[in-house]
């Protein structure tokens, strides 16, 4: 029953919108599902990073997290808007490279640690499911495996909606572009009233 209530709680959290998933979508509508892959495997391996880290410095971190909880959330609203702008500006022809310069491995794990949302989700799920149930190290590796390829899956989704509406998305490309770019500034004032 424990592991199904994680499971519900990682869902909701991964396959809901957030900056992983809209700059999944929009990359998917540039590179297609394929060349939107790299950022989605960045995010599934920073998003399990970061929930290593959450799981060995579990209590330590749900105490030095409201320290630089406002920081965090500061800088991610800000680099969201950066992001949303790019968005906003960016054509089908692609001619800043914004697409690609973002669209990778790297890019993917460096923005989990700069994602309050993926953050507290992280410190959240580590500190309520899984460090106070299950004390052997090895399951708990497994649990944050499950929970990252999950992360993974909700990202990669949003990838093949990006891919399969591609020609409709590409046909009103301004429209869908403004309405990424709102939904990363609607994410990053949200994130500072968390």
């Amino acid at each position: 029953m424990l592991v199904l209530s994680m499971t519900i709680y990682a869902v909701v959290s991964s396959f809901t919108p957030g900056p992983n998933n809209i700059m999944s979508l929009f990359y998917s509508k540039h590179n297609g599902m394929i060349g939107s892959l790299r950022f989605c495997i960045g995010v599934g391996l920073g998003f399990f990073l970061l929930l290593l880290i959450s799981n060995f410095f579990s209590s330590f971190l749900y105490q030095v997290f409201p320290k630089v909880q406002l920081f965090m959330k500061i800088f991610g609203a800000v680099y969201l808007l950066y992001l949303a702008y790019k968005i906003a500006t960016s054509k089908s022809t692609d001619e800043n490279g914004f697409s690609e310069k973002y669209n990778n491995i790297k890019f993917g794990m460096a923005l989990q640690f700069i994602n309050p949302k993926g953050t507290i989700y992280a410190l959240s799920v580590v500190a309520a499911f899984v460090t106070p149930n299950f004390e052997d190290p090895l399951l708990q590796f497994i649990l944050l495996i499950y929970l990252a390829l999950i992360g993974f899956l909700g990202t990669f989704s949003w990838s093949v909606f990006g891919s399969i509406f591609k020609k409709f998305i590409n046909q009103y490309e301004l429209m869908f572009n403004l309405i990424m770019a709102l939904l990363l500034v609607y994410t990053a004032i949200s994130i500072l009233y968390v």
